[in-house]
C-alpha cells in the first residue's frame, strides 16, 4: 500500500511534482520535467513531507490527512487480491526468515503442464501448492504456509 508506486501515485494526485518544478530555480527545463515526473523523485518527495509534517505536527495531527490521501490506495488493498507469495515473505522478515520455493512435481505435455511445489521456512515444508503455473502453485504453497505459521491474510 505504501510502496514506491503508491507514493509516486498520491504525490501526483497532491500536485507535488508542480509544486517541485515551480521552486525548482536553475535547472535546465528539459531536466526538470524528468525530475518532476520521476517515480522515485515523487516517491521521496511524499514521504519527505510526511516526515516534515510529522516531526512539526506530531502523528495525531498529520494521521487523518495521511489516511485521507492513502484513502483509495487502501481501499483497493482491502479488496483485491492477496499476494501470498508477497505476504509470506513480508512475515517470514520480520522473523529474520526467509521462504524457498522448490518444484516438487511437473506433469502433462508442454502445452497443459501441472506444477507441485512448495514453501520451505528454516529447512521445513510448510505448504503444497498445485497450478497451471510454476507461480500459481508458489501462491497456493504460500498461503498454506501462512496457515501453518498463523498468519491469515485477513490478519496481515
Amino acid at each position: 500500500m505504501v510502496s514506491r508506486a503508491s507514493c509516486a501515485a498520491v504525490a501526483k494526485e497532491l500536485g507535488l511534482g508542480e509544486a517541485l518544478a515551480e521552486r525548482a530555480g536553475d535547472i535546465p527545463p528539459d531536466e526538470l520535467q524528468r525530475i518532476s515526473r520521476s517515480r522515485n523523485v515523487l516517491a521521496a518527495l511524499l514521504e519527505a513531507a510526511l516526515a516534515a509534517l510529522y516531526l512539526e505536527h506530531g502523528f495525531e495531527r498529520v494521521e487523518p490527512a495521511v489516511v485521507a490521501a492513502f484513502a483509495a490506495k487502501i481501499e483497493y488493498a482491502r479488496s483485491s487480491h492477496v499476494d501470498y507469495k508477497t505476504e509470506l515473505q513480508e512475515a517470514l522478515a520480520r522473523s529474520g526468515n526467509q521462504v524457498h520455493y522448490t518444484v516438487l512435481e511437473v506433469e502433462g505435455p508442454p502445452h497443459d503442464r501441472r506444477f507441485v511445489c512448495a514453501a520451505h521456512v528454516a529447512g521445513a515444508q510448510l505448504g503444497i501448492g498445485r497450478g497451471s503455473t510454476k507461480k500459481a502453485a508458489e501462491q497456493e504453497a504460500a498461503e498454506q504456509a501462512l496457515e501453518a505459521l498463523g498468519v491469515l491474510p485477513e490478519q496481515i
